[in-house]
């Protein structure tokens, strides 16, 4: 069916377009130029249009999620739904059940949501999760970083053997990107210990974060993939690791992005940065390291970052980085979930009380704003949670109000927050405010762009999907440094959501929660006999230690509802010859 959204205020960064008034057209799913007199009409008059929200780093659906779930009933208490309507019911405060993920997605305005760390031994149990969560379209970014045979290709020094078994990987599990957490030192944990820096060498492999970062983002310009490697860097969460953040930083500083599908000008995708920007030596002398962090980012374009804004709620934590979850329980008492993945990975689930009156957690609230408003181009820069770590996607909405409110922030800073927000960052003194352009382009087109989906996410030009978000906010009438709860009010409840051109919520609530969003993922190979090795190094790995069958560990297409291979060919002969580098590096 036609529709036309009409008299709507379009921020839409990819198109240029910045607050301008005009018509938004749809025809069987897309934008087009034009619809026939008969279409059905939206009246946005005196609202924001914006293309749906795209949420590049969360973590919605698998194994370590569904643990978060199961040993936190006091989260699943806190906040209920119930069903009616043709919803189901559902539950949990900062680890929503599957349904109720995709309903609270869709209420903010959000389509497509990634799960940012999954375990490829565990893929099918998150598949069939996605299956059961409706509207948003999705990917996940399989594990890399601590992979057995990715660190013995890269012990062996080639690259070409790691490329297909990256690529038979992502084939295998259904997936879309290189994940790396704590690279070398998940490993490391299943032993007991860590590493510390990016130089530390893990045992019998003998190779170290920086060579894992390095060999990994080179195979996935080799592969051509559509997103960059997304890195989780070394040393979360501990004062001082500015210097291992920013050293990770200038690893793939000089190779040259291939992406075969999508727009992407970048080689390293940084996630949840605010755990990653601390100064200092200990907690006692601890201060933000964010101002150095976007000094790096206003000088260098090679980088985008995902924030991990702290949210000051009572949240869950889960993250592959095993020996930081040890960490954190260690430091709070809080129960804790550890997880050996074979030979892949491993994980671990703290609960985490992030307290305004605590003096951490005033300053890592206060070391996130500072990135996102010390970072002078919002297309370097993504909006999130690193949810449920920092708090729950659910409060996006609040997280925009701050950015677009000096106020908001100030009011926080002055009644509510420890002192130390202001006596361990800059935030107290910094009064630049996001325009409604730059919220668009965090929360739409620089995710969109970087994930390599930029032809058909995060903006509303023709040929776009049709997923589409109007806000009953009137920058005309209201401003929006003033009336910040107003703010977060309108985006936090879509006055309407579309997918797809299908009208999914009106005025905050789910009119039409019964469809299936897309599964992008990767279908690639290397050459056939070079494959063929390297199968034969996996099946061999697979008789001596794996639990399951080798036979039984890909995850068939028809798990996946709406199957999107984004990728669906061969990786031409060129791209897999040396990595080009810079015409800088090359000297």
């Amino acid at each position: 069916m036609e529709k036309i959204i009409k008299n709507g205020m379009v921020y839409d960064p990819l198109n240029k377009i910045d607050g301008e008034k005009m018509d938004i057209c749809i025809k069987d799913g897309k934008i087009v130029d034009s619809v026939s007199d008969s279409a059905e009409v939206i009246d946005a008059s005196g609202k924001i249009v914006m293309a749906g929200g795209v949420d590049s780093h969360t973590h919605i659906a698998g194994a370590k999620v569904n643990v978060g779930r199961m040993y936190r009933p006091e989260d699943s208490k806190r906040d209920v739904e119930s069903k009616g309507a043709g919803k189901r019911g559902g539950s949990g405060f900062s680890v929503p059940s599957t349904f109720m993920t995709g309903y609270r997605y869709a209420k903010m305005g959000y389509t497509t949501a990634m799960e940012a760390a999954m375990p490829p031994l565990l893929a099918r149990h998150t598949h069939e999760e996605f299956h059961d969560m409706p509207i948003l379209d999705h990917a996940a970014y399989p594990l890399f970083g601590n992979n057995w045979f990715v660190m013995k290709y890269l012990k062996e020094g080639d690259l070409e053997k790691c490329a297909a078994y990256a690529a038979w990987l992502l084939r295998a599990t259904k997936g879309y990107a290189l994940k790396i957490v704590n690279p070398a030192g998940t490993e490391a944990w299943a032993w007991g210990g860590n590493v510390h820096g990016i130089d530390d060498p893990v045992s019998y492999f003998d190779v170290t974060g920086a060579e894992i970062i390095k060999g990994l983002a080179e195979v996935n310009e080799m592969l051509g993939l559509p997103h960059s490697i997304h890195l989780h860097c070394n040393d979360l969460g501990h004062p001082g690791n500015v210097d291992t953040t920013l050293a990770s930083f200038d690893i793939p500083k000089n190779i040259i992005p291939k992406p075969r599908v999508g727009s992407r000008d970048t080689v390293l995708y940084a996630t949840h940065v605010q755990f990653h920007s601390y100064g200092g030596t200990n907690w006692r002398d601890f201060t933000s390291a964010a101002p150095k962090v976007a000094d790096y980012l206003n000088k260098n374009d090679h980088v985008v970052i995902d924030v991990g804004q702290v949210t000051l709620d009572e949240t869950t934590t889960m993250t592959a980085d095993g020996p930081f979850e040890y960490d954190l329980h260690s430091l709070n008492g809080l129960k804790w979930a550890n997880c050996d993945v074979e030979m892949e990975t491993g994980s671990g689930v703290v609960p985490c009380i992030y307290a305004a009156r605590a003096p951490v957690s005033a300053a890592q609230w206060g070391v996130g704003m500072e990135l996102f408003l010390l970072t002078k181009d919002a297309g370097k820069i993504c909006l999130t949670t690193d949810s449920p770590n920092a708090g729950p996607f659910t409060r996006y909405p609040r997280v925009i109000s701050w950015l677009v409110s000096n106020k908001a922030r100030t009011d926080l800073i002055e009644n509510e927050l420890h002192k130390w927000a202001q006596k361990k960052t800059s935030i107290a003194t910094i009064d630049r405010e996001y325009s409604l352009y730059e919220i668009a382009q965090v929360t739409r087109s620089t995710p969109a762009k970087v994930l390599g989906l930029s032809d058909t996410k995060g903006h509303l030009g023709v040929g776009a999907d049709a997923d589409i978000a109007i806000y009953a906010f009137n920058p005309e009438t209201q401003d929006q440094s003033v009336d910040y709860l107003e703010v977060e009010s309108a985006f936090g409840n879509a006055a309407y959501m579309l997918k797809d051109g299908e009208i999914i919520t009106r005025d905050g609530e789910i009119v039409n929660p019964n469809i299936h969003g897309r599964t992008y993922w990767i279908n690639t190979s290397v050459k056939p006999e070079v494959e063929k090795d390297v199968l034969g190094d996996v099946e061999k790995w697979f008789r001596q230690y794996y639990s399951v069958n080798f036979a039984n560990y890909p995850v068939q297409e028809n798990y996946l509802s709406r199957s999107v291979p984004l990728i669906d060919s061969p990786v031409p002969e060129d791209y897999l010859k040396a990595v080009p580098v810079t015409e800088e590096a090359s000297k």
